[in-house]
């Protein structure tokens, strides 16, 4: 050990001193780069995260969805609002890929800020990206967790899914995450079935945003929950999309869940879209007829 570290002083010793021109000029260089990066964030945020094009899918003669189109940037939140049977949840399993479409396409932005058709894409790259680059957060927490494994396990999976492999790092982490979920951190060795509805949906939330995807699909995320445990499982969704800066597509048929959390909304009847724009110019002075009787709806309750 001291043989090592008398080499050691002995090679830094040997090793070139650096001037102070050396030193501005890496000062320097290293601003450049920062600043590169930060033109380059700059670009990626002006540019669309996920674009959807003329989107259709039919079972049979049934419609599904049809020609649906739009787009979502980064860090913004688009809630898909409408009554049972109006298509909301075939949208969104046919942009996560569970759900192949009749036509039209989806386009997603990857790392190295090239766009990609989806459907274009193996199904290998497809589960990695919804393993790591994705979320999807399901109305049933049982759809979205394995039940018999710990808490722990189901959020140190995503991890495992990224390459990590250090056992106490990965159930720091998870530790961590819980107890960002409000689910304490003695709990982290029990299996989800003993945990109550709204314990099991802030559980998959955590298991879902470990590994700080860049979108998180949400199918009806407060649905089935006591009025109480929505609310409070809201505030945590607005406080954690607000951090991580995600951006999210969220299908719900409760329009306060669509005010709460989104900055824009599309309205769909009967597999097409009748509307869309801001959220609050939406809510406030809707144009459509069926968004309209949405909205008085709501407020004759």
């Amino acid at each position: 050990m001291m043989s090592d570290q008398v080499n050691s002083l002995a090679a830094s010793a040997r090793a070139p001193k650096l001037s102070i021109s050396s030193i501005e000029g890496e000062v320097s260089r290293r601003a450049e780069e920062h600043n590169i990066e930060r033109q380059t964030c700059a670009v990626d945020s002006e540019l669309p995260l996920l674009s959807v094009r003329s989107l259709s899918k039919s079972y049979g003669s049934r419609i599904g969805c049809a020609d649906v189109s739009f787009e979502i940037w980064p860090g913004e939140v688009l809630a898909v609002v409408g009554e049972s049977g109006s298509g909301k949840t075939t949208l969104l399993n046919c942009i996560s890929t569970r759900l192949p479409p009749t036509s039209g396409g989806v386009y997603y932005r990857m790392r190295d800020g090239e766009m990609h058709d989806l459907y274009r894409l193996g199904e290998a790259e497809q589960r990695m990206l919804l393993r790591t680059d994705w979320g999807f957060v399901h109305q049933n927490p049982a759809d979205g967790l394995r039940m018999t494994v710990s808490a722990g396990a189901n959020v140190g999976e995503r991890l495992m899914a990224v390459g990590e492999r250090h056992y106490g790092r990965i159930r720091d982490t998870a530790i961590d995450w819980l107890e960002r979920v409000e689910i304490g951190a003695d709990r982290v060795d029990d299996q989800p079935r003993a945990f109550s509805g709204g314990m099991r949906q802030r559980l998959q939330i955590a298991r879902n945003l470990v590994t700080t995807p860049r979108l998180v699909f949400m199918d009806e995320p407060t649905g089935g929950l006591d009025v109480s445990v929505q609310a409070r499982l809201l505030d945590l969704l607005r406080k954690l999309v607000s951090e991580l800066g995600l951006a999210a597509i969220i299908v719900t048929h409760d329009l306060a869940v669509a005010r709460l959390l989104s900055q824009r909304m599309m309205v769909m009847k009967d597999g097409r879209v009748v509307e869309q724009g801001l959220t609050d110019r939406l809510l406030d002075d809707p144009q459509a007829p069926y968004t309209q009787l949405l909205v008085s709806s709501i407020l004759q309750v």
